[in-house]
């Protein structure tokens, strides 16, 4: 009988060992992260997905930017651990110009872009002597040349870069004068020229409309002449590109619940 009691307890010592190892295990395995996105949807799609994985022990703060300039940077300093904001064009470019090694882990959409006016209904009514606004940011603003290369305003050299600036305009058909502002700062000036070309989550977080709604040529309409080095990335610090956590939160981003969330903010899933 002293022998079952025995046998009993020592079953159930072991039972609560194997509990307390499994507790600590999962405690372990429960990691929190910071992301960085740039637009008010992004923000609604990652608080989404941050439910998600939350089952997995993971826990995701997002944080929302205001522009463009802050979020590698911080990803670079440690005080993100991810960002989601950017296309493969404009990280490539950040780290040529800062020497910093941000590698994208995984495809989260491709943002449409497009030409808007106060003053005119039609791209086709752009005429000499008009002004238009591009981005002066050398990715963005490439992005900008493109489009208006593609609706027959300027003509880029054939030799143009993937992200071409304003040197690489071999003509003007029709002479307009292309003028660079901070992306952030080109919807409040839409009233001062005739038309520009505007990131889309400063057309919907400041513009309070979309590119559907709105646009008079949208790039994405004419996705063969989009360079895919616009399709929007996940981007993390080299050391970190293999992580666990990040996979799994690459791949409770790239579901078909996001995808419908993305297609929401007129944007395109690129995965």
């Amino acid at each position: 009988m002293k022998k079952k009691i025995l046998a009993g307890a020592l079953a159930i010592i072991t039972s609560l060992s194997l509990a307390a190892c499994g507790s600590s295990s999962s405690s372990e395995e429960s990691h929190d992260y910071v992301v960085g996105v740039a637009s008010d949807q992004q923000k609604e799609i990652w608080e989404y997905v941050g439910d998600q994985v939350k089952k997995e022990g993971i826990t995701i703060d997002v944080k929302l930017f205001s522009g463009y300039t802050e979020e590698n940077p911080a990803l670079v300093d440690g005080s993100l651990d991810l960002n989601s904001f950017q296309h493969v064009a404009f990280l490539n470019n950040f780290n040529k110009e800062n020497n910093a090694d941000l590698v994208p882990i995984g495809y989260t959409l491709i943002s449409p872009f497009g030409l808007y006016s106060d003053k005119i209904k039609d791209y086709k009514d752009l005429k000499d002597g008009d002004t238009v606004a591009i981005p002066n940011d050398v990715t963005n603003g490439g992005r900008a040349l493109q489009l208006l290369d593609a609706i027959g305003v300027i003509k880029l050299k054939s030799d143009a870069p993937d992200s071409p600036t304003t040197k690489d305009i071999a003509s003007y058909v029709k002479k307009i004068t292309i003028k660079e502002l901070q992306a952030d700062q080109i919807a409040a000036a839409l009233p001062d020229v005739t038309a520009a070309t505007i990131n889309t989550n400063y057309v919907t977080d400041q513009l309070h409309t979309t590119p559907k709604d709105s646009a008079i040529y949208i790039d994405t309409d004419h996705i063969d002449k989009v360079n895919e080095i616009y399709r929007n990335v996940i981007a993390v610090r080299k050391e970190d590109k293999d992580k666990a956590d990040f996979k799994k939160i690459v791949k409770a981003y790239q579901s078909d619940a996001v995808a419908k969330l993305i297609e929401k903010t007129n944007d395109i899933p690129a995965w």
